[in-house]
């Protein structure tokens, strides 16, 4: 892919001021797990290296995994709901007529938008909760509460996504997975 095309497909579908919200939304989680994903491989190669030519581990290689972990992984959710990604169970919803269908997802994506959205609240108190304990990585020394940060940024990005797709889902005619993905099967995946 070219640059160009990689900018366009970072740029929202939604007009105005959801669109930049979708926007940043979506760099933000490109940002993320790119900058993740690179830092996991480096890590992991630098200390397998270290191990097997060097005869010495870095000592706070598993600790960092765990912090990119965390990071990618709930980036990620939110990556995936922006591109229609999660694990859907469509049995029933296939078999509804379309207005039922886009009845259902715009309910599906508030739904779900809303469990984020608690989810990320608890987070928060979570983190809160850790924060007071004090407890620092052996390694690191970094405290606990700050690796886990990433956990109610994911999930508000996740719920933010879920929204904005219900929100297209109101405001088109057509049905959306996510803001920019259609709902309907890629002529390469087959319905079981």
């Amino acid at each position: 892919m070219s640059d160009e095309q990689d900018l366009k497909e970072l740029e929202s579908a939604l007009p105005g001021f959801l669109g930049v919200i979708d926007t940043v939304i979506g760099r933000v989680e490109s940002l993320f797990l790119a900058i993740g994903v690179l830092l996991m491989a480096l890590n992991t190669v630098a200390n397998v290296v270290g191990r097997y030519l060097l005869g010495n581990s870095i000592f706070f290689s598993e600790e960092l995994n765990r912090i990119l972990i965390i990071l990618i992984t709930f980036a990620g959710i939110s990556y995936a709901a922006r591109h229609g990604r999660h694990i859907r169970m469509s049995a029933i919803y296939d078999a509804l007529p379309p207005k039922l269908r886009k009845l259902l997802m715009i309910i599906i994506s508030l739904v779900t938008a809303a469990l984020m959205f608690a989810l990320c609240y608890y987070a928060i108190n979570y983190i809160g909760t850790q924060a007071s304990r004090g407890r620092v990585l052996p390694s690191l020394q970094i405290p606990v509460w700050i690796i886990l940060v990433w956990v109610p940024v994911g999930l508000f990005m996740t719920g933010a996504q879920y929204l904005l797709t219900a929100i297209k889902n109101i405001t088109s005619k057509d049905i959306y997975l996510s803001t920019a993905v259609l709902e309907g099967y890629d002529e390469s995946e087959t319905e079981v």
